[in-house]
């Protein structure tokens, strides 16, 4: 990934709002956060299968990055089509977060997604990543693989932006794993399923749910700087 900070979000989109999403995602909304100062490239996806619709990620120089005044003025004086599409979200889930740990070899048309909270201490985050995350970097159709780190306290500050979607409060997960293909879809998802299974991750220690979401790439912009 291209920086150490991320904003991760996953959603839905009311029915009635999702080509008003899209218009104004992809023509205003994604080009505005990565003209931001310190944010590198932005990407959308959509679901597969998984519970939320949507995944999006915008990568950034580092966590303060997002925790600044540039991206924080952005969510407080949001634009008049942002104010009018937000009231489509539903079921927001968004952390802003440390990338702990990234490796491979590039950006997959393909995410896999899994969101949890670490709230018991007992999660060996050392072996989640050396012995199952970190050796998928070498697997045939593996293009990157990823471990973020949300900061709680930033994840949940009130912004304008938020209270234009009617004041529903965002789910902040505290720990994303996010694994990158670039082979067909049945065999991306067998290779997820086998590779970081309930199993892989209890063994490590993650006993709270983990959401899991497979996701196709729709769009990628990069950072004019």
């Amino acid at each position: 990934m291209r920086g150490t900070g991320a904003v991760a979000i996953w959603h839905n989109i009311a029915s009635e709002g999702r080509e008003a999403f899209y218009n104004w995602h992809g023509h205003e909304h994604m080009l505005e956060r990565v003209s931001i100062p310190g944010f590198k490239r932005g990407r959308r996806y959509v679901a597969i299968d998984a519970p939320l619709a949507f995944f999006n990620v915008y990568e950034a120089q580092s966590l303060e990055t997002l925790k600044g005044p540039g991206y924080q003025d952005r969510l407080n004086d949001p634009t008049p089509w942002t104010v009018e599409t937000v009231k489509h979200f539903r079921d927001v889930h968004r952390a802003l977060a440390t990338v702990k740990h990234t490796a491979g070899i590039g950006g997959g048309g393909l995410i896999a997604t899994w969101h949890y909270d670490d709230t018991s201490g007992s999660v060996d985050e050392a072996a989640l990543w050396n012995d199952v995350l970190a050796p998928l970097q070498s697997t045939d159709g593996v293009a990157g693989v990823h471990f973020l780190i949300a900061d709680p306290a930033a994840s949940s500050v009130e912004t304008k932006e938020r209270q234009a979607r009617g004041g529903r409060a965002n789910v902040v997960p505290t720990r994303a794993i996010l694994l990158e293909g670039w082979g067909d879809t049945d065999r991306f998802r067998t290779l997820c399923d086998s590779h970081i299974s309930q199993e892989h991750l209890e063994r490590c220690g993650i006993s709270s749910p983990v959401q899991f979401g497979l996701y196709r790439l729709q769009l990628t912009v990069d950072s004019p700087s």
